[in-house]
């Protein structure tokens, strides 16, 4: 696969929600396409701004994969599917955190990077504002970097992170404080603050 997987059109107007989707696929599995035709391409595009366009790839797939083999286990209570299918995509993009940070380093150090080039179709000008941005992500730890992120860059809200992550409400918060107080802190020392906390998103200091 290259690229974000494309969404089959009607795929979300069948009127069956994400649980419904889950639960009719425990005794008819090829149902269980709809539920990635209406959430891989936004899996894929944040796996892809977190390691890169070819790791996406792998992270998407085995989302699912994981997904579909657990499904039995879905708490149909939640009707959208969403942070538990981010909350497996961060445990996979968690194994790889050797690789995002050494790739965030590289683009702080540098204004460019092959991983790091592959997250958008931005010019490499736009790469080099985001330097100082990678150099900040690099700095927090996997916890923080992993709610930071699926706030900002999934737009999830705080429960639903709790959800992803299957952590308390309370360290949502506070892991998104620090995150965002270790990333004011380090942003402000570069002229390029302004432009470079918008890369994370224009609500992200909310």
């Amino acid at each position: 696969m290259t690229g974000p997987p494309p969404a089959r059109p009607g795929a979300a107007s069948d009127g069956r929600d994400d649980a419904d989707v889950i639960t009719q696929s425990l005794d008819e599995p090829e149902l269980f396409a709809g539920l990635y035709d209406r959430h891989a391409p936004d899996i894929h595009r944040y796996a892809a701004r977190r390691l890169g366009e070819g790791a996406a790839d792998d992270i998407t797939a085995e989302t699912f994969l994981i997904a579909f083999r657990t499904r039995g286990r879905y708490d149909t209570a939640h009707r959208l599917a969403r942070p538990w299918l981010y909350g497996i995509a961060a445990n996979l993009i968690g194994k790889h955190r050797r690789t995002e940070v050494r790739a965030l380093k590289a683009l702080a150090r540098t204004g460019h990077d092959p991983v790091a080039a592959s997250w958008s179709d931005r010019s490499d000008d736009r790469l080099t504002v985001q330097a100082p941005l990678a150099g900040a992500l690099a700095s927090l730890s996997p916890g923080d970097r992993h709610v930071l992120l699926l706030v900002a860059w999934a737009d999830l809200g705080y429960q639903e992170v709790a959800d992803a992550l299957r952590i308390p409400l309370g360290t949502v918060r506070s892991r998104l404080n620090r995150a965002r107080r270790k990333v004011r802190e380090s942003l402000n020392t570069d002229p390029a603050f302004t432009s470079a906390e918008q890369e994370l998103n224009p609500s992200w200091t909310n």
